[in-house]
């Protein structure tokens, strides 16, 4: 069977392709967002209710905490993604000319991969030769590096990403802290946001492939002290007269 018949023989149900370990990246790191918006946000507006019952305090606390929120990820999701790339282009550069400089020796060295993987001299070398004929740089970049040309992440992208989920995650609290009446503004606050860090603990565990209750558990028990905390404190202040 040749190469192109085995690939096209593949079920199409099943992702074979490289870049699904990129795409569940993403997925986590959305889930990671929002739940970092939920709990920062919440932290935030349940702290400024337990100082003051007032509308117009929450709405300005809540806004600000989800514009800086969502700025402060953008910025460190793109320094990041930046840094991340840049290496990863520099490394595809270098292979690219050590590839123009010698192939005959970069085709050596491919094939010594394979062989150090446990394949024979003569299977590797055919391997080598073949998936060299095919695309020597993406070749030598999966077995030397561990990348892929294609999915090198785009930093303005991955900002843009992060700032969106998190955004979308302090949205929750923002709307819970200000829709019920002020009596049962922190109460439906605690109950709407364990519910949601619940669920997005869930998703992640499932994503990263752990177990969904040790960390649907970690997350809720980590929201809530914050939730606590962040309202005693607030209480104290309005309480003494600080606000």
């Amino acid at each position: 069977m040749t190469t192109a018949s085995a690939a096209s023989s593949l079920p199409d149900s099943e992702p074979h392709a490289g870049s699904i370990s990129g795409r569940l990246n993403w997925l986590r790191a959305g889930v990671l967002g929002a739940n970092d918006g939920i709990v920062s946000v919440a932290a935030l507006v349940v702290g400024v209710a337990g100082a003051t019952t007032s509308t117009p305090a929450l709405l300005a606390a809540g806004v600000a905490g989800t514009v800086g929120g969502a700025i402060s990820m953008a910025l460190g999701e793109y320094v990041s993604v930046s840094s991340q790339s840049d290496s990863q282009r520099t490394l595809i550069d270098k292979e690219r000319a050590e590839l123009a400089d010698d192939p005959a020796g970069e085709l050596r060295e491919l094939a010594a991969l394979y062989e150090a993987r446990g394949l024979t001299s003569e299977t590797a070398q055919a391997v080598a030769r073949e998936l060299t004929a095919r695309d020597a740089l993406k070749a030598h970049l999966e077995a030397e590096l561990g990348i892929d040309e294609d999915d090198v992440a785009s930093a303005p992208v991955a900002a843009g990403a992060s700032a969106l989920s998190f955004t979308l995650g302090a949205l929750l609290p923002f709307v819970a802290i200000l829709l019920p009446p002020p009596e049962i503004r922190v109460p439906v606050t605690f109950a709407v946001v364990l519910l949601a860090l619940a669920l997005t603990g869930y998703v992640s565990a499932r994503v990263g492939g752990s177990r969904p209750l040790r960390a649907t558990v970690r997350i809720v028990v980590g929201g809530a002290l914050a939730l606590a905390a962040t309202f005693a404190i607030g209480s104290l202040l309005g309480t003494s007269g600080a606000v």
